[in-house]
């Protein structure tokens, strides 16, 4: 065991724990004030729910021995409870670490996966709808795409398809499903009302402890305080700088107003993007990434919102779907041995168009299988509860008629 890498990897859980208040905050500031408890709610209330899936049945599916050889999903019984993770490193995933914290640490991904899809349902949908859908989603999509990205004998890990900390896995995921679940569920009804946001401070603080929380979620998956971590930080922050300045540009060309907002999604938008590449590009490869993120994020959004009226409500789609599509196939372009190691992947730059091919397949299959699956999940869960919240509840808001409580004193 190495007391440095298990410090380092106890500080990143805890940083990407702080993630999903700091996604909450984001959300929040972006919906109507008659809404914003239950938006918050809906990223805090997911962590309670994804740590008790995690311990009894997802990481066990995520990480156990794959069933039947093919590598799509592990044995949930393997690791049930959490029975047998203990205090020793593990020899197969977390060799200088305690083997628990490796499950806490990918605990904190699980949690914050299904609660990046609540933003394309927000201020719309039932509590106990969301509350289902969140527990089943964990369990049929998120922990077997884990299972077949990550571990040892996943399929797409045999591909050779690359993702660091969760291109695939989190974010084409989280997007794609919240694509399919904003046009099952319908779009919000406005009565006249404005959807601006309604606390743009609260949003750009949100952005910021997601970014500070993003450190430990791509710097962390290194699983050790290395070389691979530290180009990692560093890439990270490069890109959601260049994702920040794109999407604020292609904004100016298009209104002439340089928009906060825009700033903060430019930011999140290059984080998605460099996470399934952070551990395999350098600096070059993170700021293309970065640039073009910002500006497709934003046009894929406007393209959603104005030519095809979807109402994803907070552009998850376009920032967590559009922007992890770009980063994985991006990892296939731009992965360079200067950082993974003499015999370390590389992508088509330095000649090896076959890892392209593979990001492409990894991307292919991720994006039917979480709108295949979330489809079905939606219908079921839409047939015993009714997705949607009455028109009276929507009306008057979330905050009073769900939860009792209001965010502000008249």
């Amino acid at each position: 065991m190495n007391n440095g890498d298990t410090a380092w990897l106890l500080v990143s859980a805890a940083l990407v724990m702080l993630m999903l208040p700091g996604l909450a905050l984001f959300y929040g500031g972006l919906v109507r004030r008659k809404n914003v408890l239950s938006t918050i709610m809906h990223s805090f209330f997911g962590l309670a729910l994804v740590t008790i899936v995690w311990v009894v049945v997802g990481f066990g599916i995520a990480f156990g021995p794959s069933v039947g050889g093919w590598g799509l999903f592990g044995d949930p019984t393997s690791l049930l409870f959490l029975n047998g993770v203990g205090m020793e490193p593990s020899e197969t995933y977390a060799d200088t670490i305690p083997f628990v914290l490796f499950a806490g640490f990918q605990l904190m991904f699980a949690a914050i996966t299904p609660a990046l899809i609540t933003g394309a349902f927000a201020e719309r949908k039932k509590f106990a709808a969301f509350v289902t859908f969140t527990i089943v989603w964990s369990i049929f999509i998120y922990s077997p795409l884990a299972h077949m990205v990550w571990s040892t004998d996943g399929w797409l890990a045999g591909l050779g398809a690359l993702d660091f900390a969760g291109g695939t896995v989190v974010h084409i995921s989280s997007g794609v499903s919240a694509l399919v679940v904003a046009l099952m569920i319908g779009s919000r009804r406005k009565n006249g009302e404005k959807m601006d946001p309604h606390d743009v401070p609260m949003t750009v603080l949100g952005a910021g402890l997601l970014w500070f929380g993003w450190f430990g979620f791509n710097a962390g998956s290194a699983v050790a305080a290395n070389g691979a971590a530290a180009m990692a930080f560093v890439v990270t922050t490069i890109a959601a700088s260049a994702g920040m300045i794109s999407w604020v540009g292609v904004q100016y060309a298009r209104t002439k107003k340089v928009s906060v907002v825009g700033a903060a999604a430019g930011a999140v938008a290059g984080l998605v993007a460099i996470t399934p590449a952070a551990g395999f590009v350098g600096v070059a490869g993170a700021l293309v990434i970065g640039f073009v993120v910002g500006g497709l994020s934003y046009l894929v959004a406007g393209l959603l919102r104005e030519r095809l009226h979807i109402d994803d409500a907070l552009d998850v789609f376009a920032v967590h779907g559009a922007g992890g599509m770009w980063g994985a196939i991006a990892t296939g372009i731009f992965a360079t041995t200067a950082v993974t190691g003499v015999d370390g992947a590389k992508g088509l730059l330095e000649g090896d168009p076959q890892q392209l091919v593979n990001q492409i397949i990894a991307v292919a299959f991720t994006v039917v299988f979480a709108a295949v699956g979330t489809a079905i999940i939606m219908t079921i869960v839409n047939t015993v509860f009714g997705a949607r919240v009455p028109e009276e509840h929507e009306e008057i808001g979330l905050d009073l008629a769900v939860h009792g409580e209001a965010a502000y004193q008249a």
